[in-house]
């Protein structure tokens, strides 16, 4: 065989591999370092550890941050393969493969490549932030291939050099969350064409905030502060997930007079330094305490906080940093002043004075400048107060996810643009949570997917609390921030998968997803400070359980994958996956065992006590997790679940967690039968007669409980004279309790509605008495019944089981995936300011529905609890039935009314409406799209026997 045709071959066997193991990542930047020695004969791969290793080149007069990365790269790859890359400054002291970490406009390397046409760099000149990789050969005699990384700026030159760290093996939570190296003995790159990454949003950031007690803590025993050895961590953090914008941690802290390296570094490494949405030019909340005069009231003391200002844009000018214009009051609360509007004006214009007089190096409107409109600050904007169009305005969420204003058409054509502050940890009503991650990433995408849309995209900036146990919503965030076309409403899954694989590998990434999806919609439906003992239903739908079977079986899912999974990877599974699924499912079955306690006490059963011992249990394993979480890693995490997080009784946390309140009850020493039925609280023999109802296509199933009062056994005999009411027993003995299922022989009834009693017999001359009552639907109906059935006395309709969809000029329904409390949401794509009206062709969905029954019944839709993007509309949905006109219902949710707080506290937005239904059979509920930012998960329909419950009743049967 002659060399030709080897060198052919051998490509070809390089490209064929290429193509297998591509791409590994699904999202972000694509794959192009590989641990595989078999691409090193491709004439696309260069080696960059292996049988000779590359040099790392970056100019001597680069960055500092640029410079710093670059020894970052050296470390990463030491710990990835055990080879120590050299760092040289000189490339004729070169050889071989080299790795160049280069910014345009700072490298002579880079202007000499482009003037000899080896590289283009046209894609990311004078872009922000941006980065370009490419193979480049023969940039020198001595020097065979380079792996240039060629940054638009400092940032984007370290952020390309961190790509390199990741997809060698280092993760970005390497440090945070105890990822474990993945070890490799070599490493290739393979790249056919360069890869240009640009940012969409230009500064994505993160706000650590309410950070007392957990990060307090834990930075105070660590590092002694909140000082510039703890900052580092943060800033190498955001550089690994492409951030550059902080709001640092300001409760009882102030960044840039706490330690003076605290600012310098920030600039050094490439972050952009803010201050809260209401801390003025670059001053911290409690510098005022230490460096202010007088009341914090610009209307009586002016002079002093002008010169307040002063100081601090001048000790900040020389830094990248974005001001906080405007002024609210002191510790985030609403100005003294009241909506004086002038004066806000004022106080903005003399702003712009300061920076004009402190910072002369650049032109006013291109010194970065954010006005955050901020809950009353809104209502300012709203009502007339405006800004330079220069100025960036940061919309804000309600604090519970739920953005609160988008730009208008009008207000896009400002040059300063707008952006959003978002929320994922909030302290305040109606309820604060700070615990957990109670985020869906859902959640986050279909929020900020408007955001994008609406051009909401120079600033996306959100609330981490703590940070950890923020980790996986965080970096959702951060990485949407830098491409949000790269998510849609139907690949969410996708991402978590990719996330799982690319932290604990292939193997167990499905159920990671599935794991962490549980535990975030668990939360989002309900978060661990506002649940109590009478949150879901013990009744009902078997509501309780369903929930503590589903948590109890993920976590055994979590726990077997922590038994089988590789010991380096376990301090990282526990955090990140483990101890929210567990975490979660404690607090809540402690709530479950408290609502048993109580129910049981109050019903009188012996086993009310267990219930009460479970809960203390219970309350125990939750501070014996937190103990757990303290220990993990050598104690390397104590403090980081310091937050009390159950017992709250108002919008605050208590001082501790604190044991929600136990019945102690004192059963007798006799006997004495105590009896219930399915769905009922008062129990026998307190109320001596009950009812049960069958609907042949409903429930099959239904229930006696009998229990025992007092300490000693009983027996008991069950009497009927119905020979189609099949019971699981008729006669036995009660130690504690003993269930009697009930059934009906539908073949022994004619159609129409049959009734019964039953009577049960226990320790005394008393007896209980239950009516059964047996409705037979028409086997002809059901035999033609199609799409959601009627059954006892509910329509239950997921939406996202729509039928047929009418699209109109592209406008669609579709389905969010993992968004909602029990299943999916629907919502209309693409989103755009277009609205529709009911007379005119508009996106439908329909559903077809049996009814039983007829009459007049009430319908409510569970939606999104979105609020009004735009002033001058309130979000719409029409409903019909069948050939009925259409019901045009407004969705206004202002956070001023008890709805918001009842709609933010729930997770949806419940709202009711009536329908009529003529006559039995088949007929069609149809959902008409009038403005495209509603989201709706369920229909429920109430024929009279739709009980109460948290999430209502699963899907009707569809057929």
């Amino acid at each position: 065989m002659n060399l030709s045709k080897l060198k052919q071959q051998t490509c070809l066997l390089a490209g064929l591999l290429f193509c297998l193991i591509q791409p590994a990542f699904a999202f972000g930047v694509q794959q192009f370092i590989y641990p595989d020695t078999a691409l090193s004969n491709s004439n696309n791969s260069m080696e960059i550890v292996g049988q000779s290793n590359a040099s790392i080149f970056v100019a001597a007069n680069e960055n500092k941050g640029v410079l710093r990365a670059a020894q970052d790269l050296q470390n990463d790859l030491r710990a990835v393969t055990g080879q120590q890359l050299p760092i040289i400054h000189d490339l004729t002291a070169a050889t071989g493969n080299i790795i160049v970490i280069a910014t345009i406009g700072q490298s002579q390397l880079l202007t000499q490549l482009e003037q000899s046409a080896k590289i283009d760099l046209t894609a990311i000149n004078n872009q922000w932030d941006a980065y370009q990789i490419q193979l480049v050969k023969n940039i020198s005699p001595k020097i065979k291939q380079a792996l240039v990384i060629a940054g638009s700026n400092k940032r984007g030159a370290i952020y390309g050099t961190y790509d390199i760290s990741e997809q060698a093996g280092v993760s970005p939570w390497y440090y945070w969350a105890d990822v474990p190296v993945k070890k490799a003995n070599t490493l290739i790159t393979q790249l056919s064409k360069p890869i240009v990454e640009i940012p969409k949003v230009k500064y994505r950031g993160i706000f650590l905030n309410d950070e007392a007690p957990a990060l307090t803590n834990w930075t105070n025993k660590n590092f002694g502060g909140y000082n510039h050895q703890f900052y580092v961590n943060i800033f190498e953090l955001m550089l690994r997930l492409k951030a550059n914008y902080l709001w640092p941690a300001m409760w009882n802290n102030a960044f840039a007079d706490d330690d003076r390296q605290n600012m310098v570094l920030a600039d050094e490494y490439g972050i952009v330094m803010g201050t809260s949405h209401h801390e003025p030019m670059m001053r911290a909340d409690k510098e005022w305490d230490r460096d202010g005069e007088g009341e914090w009231q610009y209307s009586t003391n002016r002079q002093n906080l002008y010169q307040f200002w002063q100081r601090g844009v001048k000790r900040n000018a020389p830094y990248e940093s974005i001001y906080t214009m405007g002024m609210r009051g002191r510790e985030d609360s609403a100005m003294q002043e009241g909506e004086n509007i002038k004066l806000l004006e004022d106080i903005v214009a003399d702003q712009r004075q300061i920076l004009a007089k402190q910072i002369k190096d650049k032109n006013l409107q291109d010194i970065p400048q954010v006005w955050c409109l901020y809950k009353e600050v809104q209502a300012f904007y709203e009502k007339g107060m405006r800004v330079p169009d220069d100025i960036i305005l940061l919309w804000a969420d309600d604090n519970w996810g739920n953005i609160r204003r988008l730009p208008t058409q009008a207000e896009q054509a400002r040059s300063g643009g707008a952006g959003v502050y978002y929320h994922f940890d909030y302290v305040g009503g109606p309820r604060s949570y700070r615990w957990m991650n109670v985020t869906p990433i859902a959640k986050i995408w279909e929020q900020m997917h408007q955001a994008y849309v609406f051009n909401a995209n120079q600033i996306w900036i959100t609330n981490v609390g703590d940070l950890k146990p923020m980790e996986f919503p965080t970096e959702f965030f951060l990485k949407m921030a830098w491409d949000p076309e790269q998510f849609n409403q139907g690949n969410l899954d996708e991402y978590g998968i990719d996330w799982a694989t690319r932290y604990f590998g292939k193997k167990y990434a499905r159920q990671i997803n599935d794991i962490i999806k549980v535990y975030t919609r668990h939360n989002q439906r309900r978060k661990p400070e506002l649940m109590s003992e009478k949150i879901y239903s013990l009744l009902n739908y078997n509501e309780a359980d369903r929930i503590k079977d589903e948590l109890e079986s993920y976590l055994s899912v979590a726990e077997s994958i922590y038994q089988a999974i590789d010991d380096n990877k376990k301090d990282a599974f526990y955090q990140l996956v483990l101890h929210p699924i567990k975490a979660t499912t404690i607090v809540s079955k402690l709530y479950f065992a408290t609502a048993k306690n109580h129910l049981y006490a109050t019903q009188g059963r012996s086993t009310a006590n267990d219930y009460k011992k479970q809960a203390e249990d219970l309350f125990a394993q939750d501070a014996a997790l937190k103990a757990e979480f303290d220990a993990l890693n050598g104690g390397k995490w104590q403090h980081f679940m310091d937050q009390p997080h159950i017992g709250y009784n108002n919008w605050n946390n208590p001082a501790a967690d604190t044991l929600p309140v136990l019945y102690q009850y004192q059963p007798h020493s006799a006997a004495e039968m105590g009896l219930t039925v399915t769905g009922e609280a008062q129990a026998f023999p307190q109320k001596g007669s009950f009812e049960l109802i069958f609907d042949s296509v409903g429930e099959k199933v239904k229930a006696i409980e009998l229990f025992n009062r007092g300490l000693a056994d009983y027996d008991f005999s069950v009497q009927t004279s119905a020979n189609w009411l099949i019971l699981s027993k008729t006669q036995g003995t009660v130690t504690q309790q003993e269930q009697i299922k009930l059934a009906i022989d539908w073949k022994k009834l004619s159609v129409g509605k049959h009734q019964t009693s039953i009577s049960v017999k226990g320790t005394s001359w008393q007896a209980a008495q239950i009516k059964v009552t047996a409705i037979k639907r028409a086997p002809d109906l059901v035999k033609k019944a199609i799409g959601f059935i009627e059954a006892d006395g509910y329509v239950s309709i997921n939406a996202a089981k729509f039928t047929n969809s009418q699209k109109v000029d592209g406008y669609h329904w579709d389905t969010i995936t993992g968004l909602g409390r029990s299943s999916d949401t629907i919502s209309v794509f693409p989103k755009s300011y277009r609205q529709f009206t009911a007379h005119q062709p508009h996106p439908s969905v329909e559903y077809p529905v049996t009814f039983f029954s007829t009459g007049t019944f009430e319908l409510e839709l569970q939606l999104l609890p979105t609020l009004s993007y735009f002033p001058d509309r309130t979000p719409k949905l029409g409903l019909s039935i069948d050939d009925q006109p259409i019901q045009i219902l407004e969705l206004d949710l202002s956070t001023k009314k008890s709805a918001w707080d009842t709609a933010v506290s729930e997770g949806i937005r419940k709202v009711s409406t009536k329908i009529k239904i003529n006559q039995p059979g088949k007929h069609t509920i149809k959902l008409h799209s009038l403005d495209l930012s509603v989201g709706v998960e369920k229909i429920l329909i109430n024929t009279g026997g739709l009980k109460p419950s948290y999430l209502g009743p699963n899907s009707s049967s569809f057929k």
